[in-house]
């Protein structure tokens, strides 16, 4: 699919992986709408890139679908949705202090694997009605789950549990949106520069980056959103889980 003159949401898009997308997409002359929980964030780069900012819990099903209403209100039903929003939640599942709280655990479930469901599921249902294009599509759909679906490390439970989620409903949902011309696939980054890392010490940022084979450094948030326009833009991309890590093989901690 084309990416100029399409519409897209982009969850998380007030800052890291979810920000490049959707600058990336705009550049590519789309109508963006930015879905986030830090309104601010959103407003900010919205405003730059000349697209739209909406306020969204993702794990709520009432926030998210106001917000998508919004986002079509102003560009039209979606084709294209990008999944970035989430959360690391950290913890083992018994610590010195006795067990993980299971709200813990839970609110990793809710915001990364429930959320994501949440979106596909109301993008999915506006662009199911759009006149399909010269291919037969009517849209995209790119999640974002995480090595650490398959190579959680210790305190990774709540985080590996939600991506390995979202990596396992990747292909049933494409195979069941295939009818209607829907494609999805899941981005499994590795370790990146986002906020989170960034706020670590930089001699713990180049230890990180080292441990990845190559290239021997923390990958870039452009280098996620050139595979999330290259998923949108290659028709025969469906159903598959694509790991971006430069080799990295996590290990228990």
């Amino acid at each position: 699919m084309r990416v100029q003159g399409q519409t897209a949401i982009v969850t998380g898009g007030g800052s890291g992986l979810g920000e490049a997308t959707a600058r990336a997409l705009a550049a590519a002359g789309a109508k963006v709408a930015i879905l986030d929980f830090n309104f601010a964030a959103a407003e900010t780069v919205a405003a730059e890139i000349g697209g739209i900012a909406v306020k969204c819990d993702v794990s709520s099903a009432e926030s998210a679908e106001t917000a998508v209403a919004a986002a079509a209100a102003a560009h039209g039903p979606a084709r294209i949705l990008i999944n970035c929003a989430g959360i690391a939640p950290g913890a083992r599942v018994v610590g010195k202090t006795g067990p993980m709280a299971l709200d813990d655990f839970r609110r990793g479930i809710e915001v990364n694997l429930i959320g994501t469901f949440n979106l596909i599921r109301l993008v999915a249902a506006g662009a199911a009605t759009l006149a399909p294009n010269e291919d037969g599509e009517r849209g995209v759909v790119v999640n974002t789950a995480s090595i650490a679906a398959f190579d959680g490390q210790i305190g990774q439970a709540s985080y590996a549990a939600s991506k390995g989620g979202v990596v396992g409903m990747t292909l049933p949902i494409a195979r069941e949106l295939a009818q209607v011309g829907i494609r999805v696939c899941t981005i499994a980054p590795g370790i990146f520069e986002t906020a989170m890392l960034r706020g670590l010490p930089q001699a713990v940022q180049d230890s990180l980056g080292a441990s990845v084979p190559f290239p021997s450094r923390l990958g870039r948030p452009s280098e996620y959103a050139k595979l999330a326009l290259a998923i949108v833009d290659n028709p025969m991309l469906n159903g598959e889980v694509i790991r971006l890590d430069g080799a990295l093989r996590m290990a228990p901690k």
